[in-house]
C-alpha cells in the first residue's frame, strides 16, 4: 500500500496557512520593491560544477544530485564515471552568484535584486526544520 503523506522533510499548505503564507510573501516583495530592489529568478537546478567549484566539502552533503538523463547516464554509467551532473539548489546565494558572473556585462552599475525561491536541502528533516523551504536572498 502506498504512503499517501508528503515524504519527510516536505509539507502540504492547506487554503488557510497557504494565504497567510502568500500574503506574507506580498508584503516582503512590497517592501524590497519599496527600496529599489527588482525582482528576478534563477533556476532550481545548476551545473554541479557551480555548486563544487569553490565551497566542496559541507556543499556537497547539503544538496540533493539529480543524474544524468538518457544517453549521457549511459556513456557515466559505461565508463564509471560521476553520475550526477545537476544539483537542486541548497540556497539562493550561489546561483545568485552565478547569475552576475554570467550577466555581469549587461547588468546596471547599480544592481539592486532580491530573489525569494523555494531551496532544497539534503539533510535530515528534524521538528521545525523542513527539506524544502522557501528563502529570500538579496543583491
Amino acid at each position: 500500500m502506498a504512503k499517501l503523506s508528503a515524504p519527510s522533510g516536505f509539507r502540504d499548505f492547506l487554503p488557510d496557512p497557504y494565504r497567510k503564507r502568500a500574503e506574507l510573501m506580498r508584503r516582503i516583495r512590497e517592501t524590497y520593491e519599496s527600496f529599489g530592489f527588482e525582482g528576478m529568478e534563477t533556476p532550481c537546478l545548476e551545473n554541479l560544477s557551480v555548486f563544487l567549484d569553490k565551497g566542496g566539502g559541507e556543499n556537497e552533503k547539503l544538496m540533493f544530485r539529480v543524474l544524468k538523463r538518457g544517453a549521457s547516464l549511459e556513456r557515466a554509467l559505461e565508463a564509471k564515471d560521476e553520475l550526477a551532473d545537476h544539483g537542486l539548489r541548497f540556497d539562493l546565494t550561489v546561483p545568485l552568484a552565478r547569475f552576475f558572473a554570467t550577466h555581469r556585462a549587461v547588468l546596471p552599475a547599480v544592481f539592486k535584486r532580491y530573489q525569494i525561491g523555494p531551496v532544497w536541502r539534503a539533510e535530515r528533516a528534524q521538528h521545525g526544520r523542513f527539506r524544502e523551504s522557501e528563502v529570500p536572498a538579496v543583491l
